[in-house]
């Protein structure tokens, strides 16, 4: 008889989602990031609680607990979603919050296999793929800038041309005027090399006033 026989398996569910949540936690606080090594294994060991006592409640018939807890963590992702200007981050955390809490669930369940292969695919996701992304943001970055032109009719031509010198794709986000200047805001995309010619040329250019990216 070992020692696993006195421990009740609702307490090794709790236990494996720990482990697992602490593992998915680990990465997102190396990379510093919001939801970090605490907060993601509570996550996922709240699903799996969540999770068995819906079992003991309901018998594993009664799906309402496990719709809330597809709603809660829902609102725990979207608070790790911020916009700073035109940009948006923490759409990747948000995602790691939703994929945890279903490994949660998975162990709860009594998934086991099915929450660790889940497991290895979330690690080969964040960690392996970001040399991927690495490499399609060199060929094809997004990037919002801010250029202030004098409020002349040539001052966009102007722009779209070093666009086009730079082989560059561009889309006006919006426009506004401020003490006779003009403010674009500009999506930019294209290769990064491309993206650094693009802001040579407007630094150089004296009829740019400023720019911001």
């Amino acid at each position: 008889m070992t020692i696993l026989d006195f421990i009740n398996e609702d307490v090794l569910k709790i236990i494996a989602s720990m482990v697992a949540g602490s593992i998915i936690g680990a990465e997102r606080e190396y990379k510093s990031k919001n939801a970090g090594f605490r907060t993601i294994t509570l996550i996922t060991i709240g699903a799996t609680l969540f999770t068995l006592l819906s079992n003991e409640i309901a018998g594993g018939k009664d799906f309402h607990v496990v719709g809330n807890i597809v709603v809660g963590v829902g609102f725990l992702g979207a608070g790790a979603i911020f916009k700073e200007g035109s940009n948006i981050s923490g759409l990747t955390t948000a995602a790691t919050i939703w994929v945890s809490a279903a490994i949660g669930m998975a162990i709860g369940s009594g998934e086991f296999i099915f929450a660790f292969n889940t497991l290895i695919a979330v690690l080969i996701i964040l960690l392996g793929f970001s040399g991927i992304q690495s490499i399609i943001d060199k060929k094809n970055a997004d990037k919002y800038y801010k250029i202030t032109v004098e409020n002349n009719t040539d001052s966009n031509k102007m722009i779209q041309n070093f666009v086009e010198q730079c082989a560059l794709k561009s889309r006006q986000v919006n426009m506004s005027k401020f003490d006779n200047k003009l403010l674009y805001t500009l999506k930019i995309s294209g290769g990064i090399h491309k993206h650094e010619r693009f802001e040579i040329l407007l630094s150089a250019s004296k009829k740019i006033l400023s720019f911001d990216v």
